[in-house]
């Protein structure tokens, strides 16, 4: 698996167009509140153009590439944490997500309503930005009960998951996001079993107008100066126009997206700054005639990595024997990488590489 991605933003901002477009899966669309309200699920396999060359090469009998999940949930209103609307009920559904796409409308349309009547990024980021804040309030709270009973009857572990959970408060308290807080060792490790919506890397999602994308309006100008200030990546989609693109012959896609001067597919510009914000990488395996792609984050111990094959491989970790994408493809062939002295042999404290072909040798 790639990653797996929640899509937020107010109700009408295009969080389900864009999902139908990226993942073609035919969630229901309206112009309505609360049109999503059970999570929508799309799976997509990652493009991968490594993958393709080297399945050109080696002729697998099967290709198996990385994939990318995403939740589309109900929109989020002013309000949400106290229960109007459906409340952020919803929002239980992405609390694994490895990461979340903020999607901000940046489009007018007079037969698709505003939840405030006009345009206004920046304003509708805070919004969501303060229900997400104030939805992990709530979880710190009950999280915070439980231990707080603990830590009375002598529990020793609970007197460091509450001074985590002081610390967190106080952050959210102030309308800033958990993701600030810098904890390292047991902290982090208590931070992160709280799986709070504002601790996961952001990245956002500007739904425009053809009009935005000319560089006639000023809507994109500002979400793309907001997310500057917060050090956040932007993915600009047109999402009506990538539903129509998705309605097309494979073939046609490409063709109409350069006469509008579209670089790659909306799939590939969103998992392109997906993976950047993540700090993913991506290596190759070899078995049984398969070829397949695997995403970890960068600086991965090649066990652990093996792990995600099968638990077996890392803990009967012997070692790895690589070879990069680039010198694979100068040599045409492992035997020849091999001869030439490009396949290296890796112990346990191997950090995998982007576009590593990997044999892991392993004994259980």
């Amino acid at each position: 698996m790639g990653f797996r991605c929640g899509i937020v933003g107010l109700p009408n901002a295009g969080k389900s167009t864009i999902f139908n477009s990226l993942t073609v899966a035919g969630a229901e669309v309206a112009s309505y509140r609360f049109c999503t309200i059970q999570p929508n699920l799309g799976i997509v396999p990652v493009p991968d153009r490594r993958l393709e060359e080297l399945a050109g090469r080696i002729h697998p009998k099967k290709v198996t590439p990385t994939t990318l999940e995403f939740f589309d949930i109900a929109g989020l209103v002013k309000g949400a944490s106290k229960g109007e609307g459906l409340g952020n009920q919803f929002l239980d559904h992405i609390r694994n997500v490895d990461a979340i796409a903020h999607t901000v409308r940046c489009f007018e349309n007079r037969n698709v309503a505003h939840d405030f009547g006009s345009l206004d990024p920046v304003r509708d980021i805070e919004v969501v930005n303060m229900e997400l804040i104030l939805a992990d309030l709530q979880t710190l709270e009950k999280r915070m009960a439980k231990v707080e009973k603990l830590h009375r009857v002598g529990a020793k572990e609970s007197a460091l998951e509450l001074e985590v959970y002081h610390e967190v408060q106080a952050v959210l308290n102030r309308g800033q996001i958990a993701g600030t807080l810098p904890f390292t060792g047991e902290k982090k490790a208590i931070f992160s079993d709280l799986h709070l919506l504002t601790s996961k890397p952001v990245f956002y999602v500007a739904n425009v107008d053809q009009g935005e994308l000319r560089g006639e309006g000023t809507c994109l100008k500002e979400m793309l100066n907001r997310a500057q200030q917060e050090g956040w990546g932007v993915v600009v989609i047109c999402g009506d126009l990538e539903a129509e693109i998705s309605e097309l012959k494979e073939e046609e896609r490409e063709e109409f997206r350069m006469e509008l001067g579209l670089e790659g597919s909306s799939l590939e510009r969103l998992i392109r700054v997906g993976y950047e914000v993540l700090d993913l990488v991506t290596f190759y395996t070899t078995v049984s005639s398969e070829l397949r792609a695997w995403t970890v984050p960068r600086g991965t111990p090649a066990p652990r990595a093996a792990g995600k094959i099968h638990s077996d491989m890392e803990r009967g970790f012997i070692r790895a024997e690589a070879v990069s994408f680039n010198d694979f493809i100068a040599c045409g062939s492992e035997h020849v990488a091999k001869e030439k002295g490009l396949l290296r042999s890796e112990g346990k404290d191997y950090l995998i590489r982007d576009g590593d072909i990997i044999h892991f040798r392993f004994h259980v």
